[in-house]
């Protein structure tokens, strides 16, 4: 089945890194790249300078969209691999909002910078807007600068007090597919032993993923959440970080944390945030 993927693009190397990822990871996939840029100008019917300048802002977004579609057309003689472009002046959420609905997209990709303040420690600002508002779609973060590696390992943390329904593993079993990848489930453990719904959780989480290798993995609680999954990625060489973003989830007690600047939290490998 052709994929259809969504790459929002400022056109800056950021973006750049992130399309080349993407060709990289869906090489061998029937896929259509869609350049999404959001041009959004607050305009005032009394003024022809705003409605010129907006104008203006079109048009060189435009260009700049077929210029970047040239180039990616002739450096990637992949026939499995079609591109689009999309420009719209809706806020750059919205526009991605209409696009999931309007050309049936299964994946957005991003490029981030990572972190500057407190609140936008995992990610920049604008994709952690776009992670928390963006809820019928997977979201997968490219972290900046970062060479593809071949996805062998993905790290799936979990409290194990949620229920996973089989369409928020969906994902991550297609992104096992892809190089046969083996799936590392990694649990800190902040309680000295589980509760029943917990134990009831790992089963039903183990039976959902039968047909994949996986195994358990157990941390204990020595640090913030963010740097113990720091530390277990860097340690087992993972490849691919994956969560289902729902209230109370691992991704929110890490967003939330009140982690130092000086510690910082930036993802260091590309991270696949699974809506609910």
């Amino acid at each position: 089945m052709k994929r259809n993927i969504l790459i929002p693009t400022d056109f800056s190397a950021n973006s750049w890194g992130s399309i080349g990822y993407a060709l990289k990871l869906f090489k061998d996939e029937e896929c259509t790249f869609y350049f999404l840029n959001s041009v959004m100008f607050k305009t005032s019917k009394l003024s022809n300078l705003s409605n010129k300048l907006l104008k203006t802002m079109k048009n060189n977004a435009l260009n700049e969209l077929l210029e970047m579609k040239d180039i990616v057309e002739h450096n990637n003689a992949n026939a499995n691999h079609d591109f689009q472009i999309i420009l719209s002046t809706e806020s750059l959420k919205d526009a991605i909002k209409t696009a999931i609905v309007e050309w049936n997209i299964g994946l957005i990709i991003m490029g981030t910078k990572g972190a500057t303040g407190a609140k936008e420690i995992f990610f920049g600002s604008n994709t952690i807007h776009i992670v928390k508002s963006i809820r019928d779609c997977p979201v997968l973060i490219v972290p900046e600068d970062y060479n593809f590696v071949v996805p062998k390992q993905i790290a799936f943390p979990t409290d194990f007090n949620r229920f996973y329904e089989n369409k928020e593993l969906q994902p991550i079993k297609e992104f096992a597919d892809l190089y046969n990848s083996k799936i590392r489930i990694v649990h800190v453990n902040e309680e000295e032993e589980l509760n029943d719904i917990q134990e009831h959780n790992i089963k039903m989480l183990q039976d959902h993923l039968s047909d994949y290798e996986h195994s358990l993995h157990w941390m204990p609680k020595y640090d913030k959440i963010a740097v113990e999954i720091h530390d277990f990625i860097e340690e087992l060489e993972i490849d691919i970080l994956a969560m289902v973003n729902y209230k109370h989830s691992f991704l929110e007690k890490i967003i939330h944390e009140p982690i130092i600047k000086k510690i910082g939290f930036h993802p260091i490998v590309p991270f696949l945030v699974i809506p609910e």
